[in-house]
């Protein structure tokens, strides 16, 4: 159910976009976008570095006059040609100009970003009006910033006028990252390493900090969740800055994350120094590389294929004993040829133990695409797959915008898996008929066509009430005739 405080957040989100529509500097939602995003940036980093003054003993890693307090002052800061001539001469180049003192810093990290930056704003004075309405915005409580957040990733959605989906693509609903990271369960105890390879804004990792720290018992493992635990790899520079911003915010205070494609690097080249214990990904769907990524996999498994292409890095990425969680839809499952030789390659290596088949709409709004979640491990051959098919919410039609997915929906799928058994929504494959289908994983549970005749409870309910109406409106007809 959507507050008025998300209602709010979201007005604010749209009428900087509306007041940007109205920029001569600025023709498409593709300029609109990441001028918003650099903007949001500096007004979520200043609050960050607000809250850390306050601590004490803190030394800014922006400097007066370039903190967005400092210039976005509605008396104090600079308007009109003014305010241009300042954000794109001076701003910027202070920015994409900062360097750390050693290997983690953040100064590193706002330097990479702003040399990809551009200001496509002509009029200081509307730019102004954009500074107006951001300040509305507080980043300093993490409640605020997931509405803030959500807001914006809404908006990505709607934005079609430069190429349908683009924007939206790198938006994992968090109910379903947060079931992810409970099944995977990774540990502090362990030292365990977690990578997504398609890391778009960051929710897993994300999750999997808040899951982990919760496990801090000293200073050394705080140490080692804060700069050695988490990394993650994304290539889209809007997807990649909204990640970073997403992870300081919630504490991650030296974001690994590298702005990269993780198809370029060769198979071949993935080391053990690359390898990590834990992977929990959602790639883009259906979406094909240039032809030179085919050159980075091994002869009979090369492809353009963007969904293909994760699942062999993310094979090629774990470590012995490692764990993986990829959502992939349906065309994977289904057999085809590439597919099939890398299905083959999947269950001869790894242990596809589970496949949580998730309901149609469960990405709505952004794709009505079908998906599932396949859990692998590293420890020796698949036997047997376990399905499980998460019904739709009860009383519903599908999951939307107004009726998200929530995390109450796959808590079942967490009890289940604790002792796996067949039932209504549970099944087993072993990998003998797997074989036998040419890897095709596109299984239904073997009494699907019995239940799709059988209505719902709701139904039943329903036809019963109908008929016993009918039924006291005959009586009331007949008592009528007899009196």
């Amino acid at each position: 159910m959507i507050t008025m405080e998300d209602n709010e957040i979201e007005r604010i989100i749209k009428s900087i976009r509306d007041l940007m529509r109205k920029d001569k500097g600025m023709n498409t939602d593709a300029q609109r976008l990441p001028q918003m995003l650099w903007m949001l940036f500096l007004k979520c980093f200043d609050d960050y570095e607000k809250g850390k003054e306050i601590l004490g003993n803190y030394e800014p890693i922006i400097e007066p006059p370039y903190r967005w307090r400092d210039w976005s002052d509605d008396e104090k800061g600079p308007r009109g040609e003014m305010l241009i001539d300042f954000v794109e001469n001076k701003l910027f180049k202070y920015l994409s100009n900062l360097h750390g003192d050693d290997s983690a810093d953040q100064r590193d990290v706002i330097g990479d970003i702003f040399s990809e930056q551009k200001n496509f704003m002509t009029d200081g004075y509307s730019v102004k009006e954009v500074i107006s309405q951001i300040n509305k915005l507080d980043f300093t409580t993490l409640e605020h910033f997931h509405l803030i957040g959500t807001a914006y990733e809404r908006l990505l959605s709607s934005m079609k006028d430069n190429s349908p989906g683009t924007f939206g693509e790198f938006y994992t609903p968090r109910p379903l990252i947060k079931f992810i990271v409970k099944m995977i369960n990774p540990s502090l105890k362990n030292r365990e390493t977690i990578l997504d390879p398609a890391a778009g804004s960051c929710g897993f990792l994300i999750e999997s900090f808040t899951h982990m720290e919760d496990q801090v018992t000293n200073t050394k493992e705080n140490e080692f969740l804060q700069k050695h635990a988490l990394s993650g790899i994304e290539a889209r520079p809007d997807p990649y800055l909204f990640g970073i911003m997403n992870m300081m915010l919630h504490g991650v205070l030296e974001p690994n994350l590298v702005r990269a494609n993780t198809l370029e690097t060769p198979l071949r080249d993935i080391n053990e120094k690359l390898r990590v214990n834990v992977i929990m990904t959602n790639p883009p769907f259906g979406g094909e590389e240039l032809p030179s990524i085919r050159r980075k996999f091994p002869a009979g498994f090369q492809t353009q294929d963007t969904t293909l292409g994760f699942m062999l890095h993310c094979m090629g990425r774990l470590k012995d004993g490692g764990r993986c969680a990829i959502i992939v839809n349906d065309n994977f499952l289904s057999a085809g040829q590439m597919e099939s030789k890398v299905k083959e390659k999947l269950l001869k290596e790894f242990n596809l133990h589970t496949i949580v088949r998730l309901p149609r709409s469960v990405f709505a709004p952004y794709t009505p695409i079908a998906t599932n979640i396949l859990f692998f491990e590293k420890n020796g051959m698949t036997k047997d797959v376990w399905y499980y098919n998460v019904p739709k919410r009860e009383g519903y039609k599908s999951f939307n915008k107004t009726n998200p997915i929530k995390f109450e929906n796959l808590e079942p799928v967490l009890k289940w898996a604790e002792n796996k058994k067949n039932d209504s929504k549970s099944w087993k494959k072993n990998i003998e008929e797997i074989k036998k289908s040419n890897y095709n994983l596109d299984v239904k549970h073997p009494d699907a066509d019995k239940m799709e005749e059988m209505p719902s409870p709701d139904k039943l309910i329903d036809d019963l009430i109908k008929q016993q109406k009918q039924i006291s409106d005959l009586l009331k007809i007949v008592k009528e005739k007899m009196t």
